[in-house]
């Protein structure tokens, strides 16, 4: 079959948001990043600095939680949907992750808020997560890498957290959690400058602390 080309599997930009309320959160944080980055099949393109939230629990926000560090990461991923949760959901459980209460504190949790524009609805996986667009938490961060985002089906990223009355808290000396430069294809991926100018005017009071 001379001539015929051979296309590799297709890559899709996944926004995904990290949480940590347990432990050493900024470690847990950053060796999450590692871990994803590490995954064949996902490229880690570019990671928010952390910022500090309130938790949120199932009765509401609980300040007498421990505080989460939150972040967002982009990556792009070949993974088909469930492989995709199986990583991540392998890389928690290596970071000490347990399920016993819903919304409990947790050492570590990854969430994956947006795969390109598209809209899934299946028993393990909801894109765009269905709470994302109230939660300041993963917004903010998110704004940090990409100012022009949007989220399926609700708008503009900067729009969505300006209407939030909750809001995240900045992380003093706060720096980006992907330990490597990043990925030079990324179009979306800001310089450290960039992020460094962002992140001050976007992290300030505080939000709520579990997707």
């Amino acid at each position: 079959m001379s001539g015929a080309s051979v296309s590799g599997p297709s890559v899709r930009r996944a926004v995904i948001a990290l949480g940590s309320n347990l432990g050493d959160r900024d470690t847990l944080l950053r060796d999450a990043v590692r871990a994803v980055d590490a995954t064949p099949g996902i490229t880690v393109v570019a990671a928010s600095a952390p910022v500090s939230s309130t938790a949120v629990t199932l009765d509401g926000l609980d300040p007498s939680k421990p505080t989460y560090l939150n972040a967002v990461l982009l990556a792009d991923v070949t993974l088909d949907d469930d492989a995709l949760l199986d990583a991540l959901q392998a890389i928690e459980a290596t970071h000490g992750r347990t399920r016993d209460v819903r919304w409990g504190d947790r050492t570590l949790d990854l969430d994956v808020v947006a795969l390109d524009d598209e809209c899934i609805d299946t028993e393990r996986l909801q894109v765009p997560h269905p709470r994302a667009a109230e939660r300041a938490f993963v917004l903010e961060p998110w704004l940090q890498l990409d100012p022009e985002a949007r989220l399926t089906g609700a708008g503009r990223v900067a729009d969505l957290a300006s209407r939030l009355t909750e809001r995240t808290r900045p992380v003093a000396g706060a720096t980006s959690l992907l330990d490597r430069a990043p990925a030079s294809d990324a179009s979306s991926a800001p310089d450290a400058d960039l992020v460094h100018d962002i992140a001050p005017d976007l992290v300030t009071d505080r939000s709520p602390g579990a997707p």
